[in-house]
C-alpha cells in the first residue's frame, strides 16, 4: 500500500477539519507543501509556476462556451482516477445509530463525468463528502491517482482539497465579505499565505479574471455575493473550485438551487468543461434529466449501488 506523506513548509499554514454537519471549513488547504508517494510524486509549485501551470486557452469567443464541441474533446481515458470498494458510513443521534451507506462500490475514469442519483436520504452527498475527504468512512478505502486518501492525515487531506480537488456546492459557500473575484482568489491566498500570495498578486488576479471570463462573470469582479443571482453565485464557485486546476471536480446538486434555464446553463458549463479540457467531475443530482447527459451514471438505493 502506497503512502502519501505531507512536509510542510512554510510554519504560517493552518489547517482545518469540516464541521460535525459534513460541510467543509472555508480554510481547508495549506501553504507550500510536498506530496510524495511510491507511485507518483507531485510538488506544490512555487506561486509564479503555478500562476503559468496548465492554464488552458479557449479559442472560441465567450458564447460558444454554451456550445458544447465533442469534436474538440479529448479521448476518453480508460484509467482509473477516483475509486472506492466496500464504503459504510452510519451517523449517531444520541443512542440512535442511523446507516447510510452499506457497503458502496465507485470507480471513476479520467476525463469522465459521472452522476450519482438517487432519491433523497439515499447517501449521495455523504459519498461525495467521503469521496472529497471532508468526512471518513466507517469501513471501505476510498483511492485516488492509485493512492489511499481516507486514512490520511489532516494535513494531507488539506492538500488534496486544495490542490488537487475542486469543490462546488449546492448553496454555494462564497464568503459574504469578499468581492466575486477576492472569492475565487481565496484558496490560492490560503494556499500560499499573505507574503506568498502578494508577492504574485498580480499574476493570480489574472489567472482568476481569466477564469471569471470563462464562467461569464468579467463584469462581476467587484461585486460581494448579495449583489449576484443564484447562477451567478453557482458560477463564481465553479471558477473558484477551478483556481487551482484541479484533476478531480466534485459537485453536490450544483443545479438544485436554480431555475431550469439557469441550471441548464450551468449544466453546460460543466460539461464544456469536461469535454473541451478534460475535466473528470463526479456530480450528485436528484434530476434524471441531468444524470442521462453523464457518461456514467451510478444510482443510490438505500445506501447501495443498485444494479
Amino acid at each position: 500500500m502506497s503512502e502519501i506523506a505531507v512536509r510542510n513548509r512554510e510554519s504560517g499554514s493552518r489547517s482545518e477539519e469540516s464541521g460535525a454537519n459534513g460541510e467543509p471549513s472555508a480554510a481547508a488547504s495549506v501553504g507550500d507543501a510536498e506530496v510524495r508517494s511510491t507511485q507518483y510524486s507531485v510538488r506544490s509549485t512555487t506561486a509564479a509556476e503555478a500562476t503559468s501551470s496548465r492554464i488552458t486557452s479557449i479559442s472560441q469567443p465567450h458564447s460558444a462556451l454554451r456550445t458544447p464541441h465533442s469534436a474538440l474533446a479529448p479521448a476518453k481515458s480508460s484509467a482509473t482516477l477516483l475509486s472506492a470498494r466496500d464504503l459504510i458510513k452510519s451517523y449517531r443521534k444520541g443512542k440512535l445509530v442511523v446507516p447510510v451507506l452499506k457497503g458502496v462500490d465507485v470507480q471513476v475514469r479520467e476525463g469522465e463525468m459521472t452522476a450519482v442519483v438517487g432519491q433523497s436520504g439515499c447517501g449521495k452527498s455523504t459519498l461525495l463528502h467521503l469521496l472529497g475527504t471532508l468526512d471518513a468512512p466507517d469501513a471501505g478505502e476510498i483511492h485516488f491517482d492509485g493512492n489511499r486518501i481516507d486514512n490520511l492525515p489532516a494535513r494531507s487531506r488539506d492538500v488534496l482539497r486544495n490542490e488537487y480537488f475542486g469543490m462546488i456546492f449546492q448553496f454555494y459557500h462564497l464568503l459574504p465579505e469578499l468581492s466575486t473575484l477576492e472569492n475565487v482568489l481565496a484558496p490560492i491566498m490560503i494556499r500560499y499565505g499573505v507574503i506568498g500570495y502578494w508577492r504574485h498578486k498580480r499574476e493570480h488576479s489574472e489567472r482568476a479574471k481569466e477564469l471569471l471570463d470563462l464562467v461569464g462573470l468579467s463584469h462581476r469582479l467587484t461585486h460581494k455575493p448579495r449583489e449576484l443571482s443564484g447562477g451567478e453565485m453557482q458560477r463564481a464557485a465553479i471558477a473558484r473550485a477551478l483556481i487551482a486546476d484541479p484533476k478531480l471536480l466534485l459537485a453536490d446538486e450544483p443545479t438544485g438551487n436554480l431555475d431550469q434555464k439557469t441550471g441548464g446553463e450551468i449544466l453546460t458549463l460543466l460539461k464544456t468543461l469536461n469535454r473541451e479540457q478534460g475535466l473528470t467531475i463526479v456530480m450528485v443530482t436528484h434530476d434524471q434529466a441531468i444524470a442521462k447527459q453523464a457518461d456514467r451514471v451510478v444510482r443510490l438505493v438505500e445506501g447501495k449501488v443498485a444494479g
